[in-house]
């Protein structure tokens, strides 16, 4: 089976784009990246994030939203797909959300990957007015909005009287163009709650982890979809991967300093995956033995210099096919 790859735009979140003053260029180096992605043939979508604020810590800095980023990439890009990992339920009426994505969808000709998650980013939740309610309350309402969305994109004259939303016969229209509803991905590895909902409702999950979590975050999923009469194998499994793609003959500290930006090598080593193409190659594959085929993958600093995007989709992508 071939393994599908995705590749992160510049978004800002990870302060990544903090080196450009120009906003409109900060922008323009977002979309280049897609572009080169668009057009490399390789990747098989672009993702973006759905936060406000930068991270690990909120600073004064460029964190374009979400959304109307998506919108405008699905105009700036012909062939690949785009997506979001993932949209934080909390920020937006899931019924609005549900709209949303459904144009999203139109914009794109069915291009858009729609990813959803309960949100977690505390700073973000309580700087924007909307409190941070518990994990259970937050779960709760994730549970009712995978419902609303998926019914809104499916059915006509939906009404809803849950705990957190209630609806009375919504229209929306166009609902989409992909049949039968835009790519639902739903973000997280909980096993009692966000699996049930990927088995119930999901064309796609996305889990993070160590080979072995990830193989039993799979297996809590196809125990879901056993027990709903859900097929496993068309349900997209995948993971995120941070990538720093190393030329033949380079130093790994010394290639690195830039992207680690003062962390020591060791701990930026934990948190990417640092190699030549041979190595990162060798280890991915153990993720694909544990269930994954799909990988969207960050590679720093391609907004300066996005040559490392290039390289992945020409020197590891090919190993996968």
């Amino acid at each position: 089976m071939a393994i599908n790859f995705g590749v992160f735009v510049p978004q800002g979140w990870r302060m990544d784009l903090v080196e450009i003053d120009d906003p409109v260029e900060q922008y323009e180096a977002m979309t280049r990246v897609a572009k080169i992605a668009d057009q490399s043939g390789a990747y098989d979508s672009v993702w973006l994030y759905d936060h406000f604020h930068t991270v690990p810590e909120p600073t004064q800095n460029t964190v374009f939203e979400c959304w109307t980023a998506t919108a405008g990439l699905s105009r700036d890009t012909e062939r690949v797909r785009i997506g979001q990992m993932v949209t934080c339920n909390g920020y937006r009426n899931p019924a609005l959300l549900a709209k949303m994505a459904s144009t999203v969808d139109v914009m794109s000709q069915g291009r858009l990957l729609f990813g959803l998650g309960a949100g977690w980013y505390e700073h973000e939740w309580r700087a924007y007015g909307y409190g941070f309610p518990e994990t259970r309350e937050r779960m709760r309402a994730f549970r009712e909005a995978c419902e609303i969305i998926h019914r809104m994109w499916t059915e006509d004259g939906v009404r809803f009287d849950g705990e957190y939303y209630k609806l009375d016969k919504p229209i929306n229209e166009p609902k989409g163009v992909r049949v039968p509803h835009p790519s639902f991905w739903i973000g997280g590895g909980g096993e009692k709650v966000t699996l049930r909902l990927v088995a119930r409702y999901g064309d796609a999950c996305n889990v993070g982890g160590d080979v072995e979590t990830i193989k039993h975050k799979f297996d809590v999923l196809k125990g879901h979809c056993d027990a709903v009469g859900r097929d496993y194998e068309e349900i997209t499994r995948s993971t995120s991967v941070n990538v720093y793609l190393l030329e033949e003959g380079d130093d790994p500290v010394s290639a690195t300093e830039l992207a680690r930006g003062g962390m020591a090598y060791d701990e930026y080593s934990q948190q990417f995956m640092v190699g030549t193409a041979e190595e990162i190659t060798a280890r991915l594959r153990p993720m694909v033995e544990a269930g994954v085929n799909y990988f969207i993958v960050y590679m720093p600093r391609v907004a300066y210099e996005p040559l490392m995007v290039e390289r992945f989709a020409k020197e590891i992508i090919p190993n996968f096919s």
